[in-house]
């Protein structure tokens, strides 16, 4: 579950205005990829994935959440807070036959990377490239510093 205290012109806003401007900011588009989720049945995920260490301190590299929704889709978020590697994952689909993929990515061109009123669309969701299902086995690399969204059907 996520919340946001606030949503326009302040740290961290789903989107920011200036007089009659507006941008969506990453945030955002975290927010809207999530949304998923929204009304599915959670699915169990177990990751077997390396660490990112960051001032003697490890996290697991990713994050994942899975849902299945009302259609039978499957969704999967991924997070990589590792900022300098790609991750090549393999998910195993079980519970139903799916042999198509579909997905988003958002990341940008530096950790800092951001929108800006001059330049709006810096960081957005991108098709997800490459992911690809074999025999239920689901195979896509995830790129450094992202969140990606998946489906499969």
């Amino acid at each position: 579950m996520s919340n946001i205290a606030q949503t326009v012109n302040v740290l961290q806003s789903l989107i920011l205005t200036d007089g009659e401007k507006m941008i969506l900011t990453p945030t955002y588009h975290v927010f809207e990829m999530y949304k998923v989720h929204h009304d599915a049945t959670m699915l169990p995920v177990h990751l077997n994935c390396g660490n990112y260490a960051l001032d003697g301190r490890d996290v697991p590299a990713l994050s994942a959440s899975a849902s299945k929704d009302k259609n039978g889709k499957i969704n999967i978020t991924i997070v990589n807070v590792d900022p300098g590697k790609e991750t090549e994952v393999l998910i195993d689909l079980r519970g139903g036959e799916y042999d198509t993929v579909s997905g988003r990515v958002l990341t940008g061109s530096a950790v800092n990377a951001h929108n800006t009123f001059d330049k709006s669309d810096t960081v957005k969701p991108e098709p997800l490239k490459g992911a690809r299902i074999k025999d239920n086995i689901l195979s896509l690399s995830v790129p450094p510093a992202s969140v990606t969204v998946v489906t499969a059907e």
